[in-house]
């Protein structure tokens, strides 16, 4: 066996997703591709919670409906699950709470209080069994305990081994040479990337699926010298944004829908100020509240049209952590250059999956610069250039006035109302898209999966990047990516389309988003494949649709 889905399943509060990192890590140490779904309530203990760790001797980064192993910490996880289950699927579960005509009980209560463990420690206790059941070797559960366990690593080893023993052998995972990658969610992965483009300062008010951003920063802010805060409120995090720009840190916040929308206002300051700021923008199933900690794509039009007035941003949806670690630094990068607002999309799938993830594979990420005041001529803040960026100055610059203003202005940040420097001054705005557009001719916009020459085209954006090239590819379709939508690449767009007849779209959301965007440039979509209950296309799902 080279590849295997286990699901670990129990109560919300029971450690399932420390637990899943675990595991993953272990399948690492193989030499496996590792992809984590997460599934949890909005609730902080009781609801039903799982995950699926699926490994493969290649990258992945989607989800199988159908497990090889179920590892049931209490009988509603065997109940909900059996449906998964295969006649060749094995069920291990803790024999004092859950009853079972099939699989391998392990007597999980009985050891944790024969050790006098903490009854979290169940969770070590079915992974022993596990690996023993699927022919892991000791040392190997042994040296990943040890080097990920935060505490009483002795006591859990012990419970482990106690699993293990009681376990059998079920089945024997193969050992796959190649080298082992670390595993780490899409949150880490965008944050490492602003890190990588000279973040200074990152504010944000927690709101699911954007807080593990907020968490890891602010667990990393010592060692990357970071100003991470967490303000009363959205409205808060971004007018403090501004602020920091301002004075010259690149910052970035982070958000989701309902959050996003109480920034908005500050969205337009920051383009009517030239202000560069970097928005994270976690999707997940609205209206309103919605289901706050699932997954959806709902805010494409969202991003493209927020705030008031007409004004040019940068928006990307990167797809997979590679991406959100690269498009995350450029994001940054193109912010600051153009001195614009720049939004990332992301959801729960990409936020809170866990991923294998390549460093090397990614491509070299150069900063563009900024332009800066030379110090010679009078400093116009918003001197009117060919390409509508303007010399950049902050507060204490010697013989330079720094001012910003919300209001329309002239060359100097002075409120104008006059008819001729209003047409210049949008002009000169808008017309950073221009010079944009021409600047992303270098960057791969639009990526190209699958068969290349294939006159049917399945169109995804965003964090369905995993389930469509896998499903895509094997079916023997061109597999097609936009990453960046404003200002929209057309031309490689155009190009990635070539030769198609028939165009398949797959989104997470109700009404076509992508669909109807790609349309307004005159790009039909045939098919319609969407889903909109707040989980993610599992990679059997997809193929029976495309079937």
């Amino acid at each position: 066996m080279n590849n295997i889905s286990i699901l670990i399943a129990g109560r919300a509060g029971d450690g399932i997703d420390k637990s899943s990192l675990i595991i993953s890590r272990i399948l690492t140490q193989l030499g496996y591709r590792i992809y984590i779904y997460r599934d949890y309530p909005s609730v902080i203990r009781g609801g039903h919670t799982f995950s699926i760790i699926r490994c493969s001797k290649d990258k992945i980064a989607a989800h199988s409906d159908k497990v090889d192993v179920l590892l049931a910490l209490n009988q509603e996880s065997v109940d909900l699950h059996k449906a998964r289950l295969s006649d060749n699927s094995l069920i291990i579960y803790d024999s004092n709470s859950v009853k079972s005509d099939k699989g391998m009980a392990i007597p999980i209560a009985e050891i944790i209080k024969e050790a006098k463990a903490l009854d979290l420690m169940r969770n070590s206790c079915i992974i022993g069994a596990m690996c023993k059941a699927i022919g892991i070797e000791k040392n190997v559960l042994e040296n990943v305990f040890r080097a990920y366990m935060p505490r009483e690593i002795d006591l859990n080893l012990k419970v482990a081994f106690r699993g293990f023993s009681e376990a059998k052998e079920f089945t024997r995972i193969e050992k796959i040479e190649q080298k082992s990658l670390p595993v780490i969610a899409g949150s880490e992965a965008i944050s490492l990337g602003l890190i990588k483009a000279g973040l200074k300062t990152y504010i944000a008010y927690p709101m699911t699926p954007s807080s593990g951003m907020l968490h890891f920063l602010a667990g990393k802010a010592e060692d990357f010298s970071l100003k991470v805060i967490h303000p009363e409120n959205e409205i808060a995090v971004m007018l403090m944004a501004l602020g920091f720009s301002y004075a010259g840190d690149r910052v970035a916040v982070g958000t989701s829908g309902g959050g996003f929308c109480l920034m908005t206002e500050g969205l337009s300051f920051s383009a009517m100020a030239e202000l560069p700021v970097v928005i994270l923008l976690g999707q997940r199933p609205g209206p309103s509240t919605g289901l706050p900690t699932y997954t959806g794509q709902t805010e494409l039009n969202f991003a493209l049209s927020a705030g008031h007035g007409e004004f040019s941003r940068f928006v990307t949806a990167p797809g997979d952590p590679e991406e959100a670690y690269y498009w995350s630094a450029v994001s940054l990068n193109m912010a600051w250059k153009y001195q614009m607002p720049a939004i990332i999309l992301c959801d729960k799938t990409l936020n809170e999956g866990i991923y294998s993830f390549d460093i090397e594979s990614i491509k070299k990420i150069d900063d563009p610069g900024v332009s800066l005041w030379d110090g010679i001529a009078e400093y116009k803040r918003y001197q009117n250039t060919p390409s509508g960026v303007s010399p950049l100055a902050f507060p204490s610059t010697k013989d330079a006035v720094v001012k910003v203003n919300s209001y329309e202005h002239d060359e100097f940040g002075v409120t104008t109302e006059d008819k001729n420097l209003t047409v210049m001054m949008e002009d000169k705005r808008l017309r950073k898209d221009k010079y944009l557009l021409e600047e992303l001719e270098g960057y791969e916009t639009v990526k190209v999966y699958g068969d290349k020459n294939s006159s049917t085209a399945l169109l995804f954006w965003g964090s369905n990047k995993g389930v469509c090239v896998e499903a895509g590819t094997k079916l023997g379709l061109r597999v097609v990516q936009p990453i960046v939508f404003s200002p929209f690449p057309l031309r490689q767009f155009k190009k990635a389309l070539k030769g198609v007849k028939k165009i398949i779209c797959v989104e997470n959301n109700a009404t076509g988003q992508l669909a109807d965007f790609v349309k307004r440039y005159g790009i039909n979509v045939d098919e319609r494949i969407l889903k909109y209950d707040g989980r993610p296309f599992s990679l059997d799902e997809l193929e029976q649709k495309l079937r």
